[in-house]
């Protein structure tokens, strides 16, 4: 009895460490967002004095999630907020309704235009385009179709 016990407690120390290391090599780059399973990167984040949550997005890049957020905990927190880029908040920037749907749309705006922009900058600097996917609901041209 006393073997089985003193076993299952040396082992949990290894595996906290084994968990720690991945979670060290999958740390969030920026606060706000996490990154799904299958790479895309999203957004949330609470309500002041709420437990529910205010989803900000999914998006390709890192820098767009964390922008999403960025806009959100402005607009929820103030100017004194702990933001990922604090260099491209505009105090100017006033939003009059304070719901939590105004500020996801808003956030998303901000967020999507971001990811627009990395997209299409990751795209030039590794020299394919974006244009060389498949558009998926198009009908195929009859030279390209597999009838030949």
């Amino acid at each position: 009895m006393e073997g089985e016990v003193c076993s299952a407690v040396n082992s949990s120390p290894k595996r906290k460490q084994r968990h720690s290391q991945n979670h060290l090599q999958q740390e969030k780059p920026y606060r706000g967002i996490r990154m799904r399973k299958w790479g895309k990167w999203v957004a949330e984040i609470r309500e002041p004095n709420k437990r529910s949550r205010i989803w900000l997005g999914s998006y390709t890049t890192p820098v767009a999630a964390a922008r999403a957020y960025d806009t959100a905990v402005f607009y929820l927190r103030g100017p004194t907020a702990r933001l990922n880029f604090p260099e491209l908040m505009f105090e100017a920037d006033q939003l009059h309704d304070m719901s939590a749907a105004s500020i996801r749309k808003r956030a998303t705006e901000v967020g999507a235009r971001v990811d627009a922009i990395q997209t299409s900058l990751n795209a030039s600097n590794s020299g394919t385009q974006i244009s060389d996917k498949p558009d998926l609901n198009e009908y195929p041209n009859p030279e390209t179709s597999d009838d030949d």
